[in-house]
């Protein structure tokens, strides 16, 4: 799953609690999906962010 595939579905979940859809019975598998995506995101971003670091350490050392 891509993180755009992971954001997507993390909005749809938010729209269908915001809008009342959810009924009680799938709102905990809901927001424990929810949270699952989240945790994949947070770990993409800091992955980039290590990779931005790394290639702007290694350009700094190549100047």
């Amino acid at each position: 799953m891509t993180y755009g595939e992971a954001m997507a579905e993390i909005e749809e979940i938010i729209a269908s609690l915001e809008n009342g859809e959810a009924d009680i019975d799938s709102l905990s598998v809901r927001v424990g999906r929810a949270s699952e995506l989240i945790a994949l995101c947070r770990s993409r971003l800091r992955k980039a962010e290590e990779e931005v670091k790394r290639v702007l350490e290694e350009n700094r050392t190549e100047e």
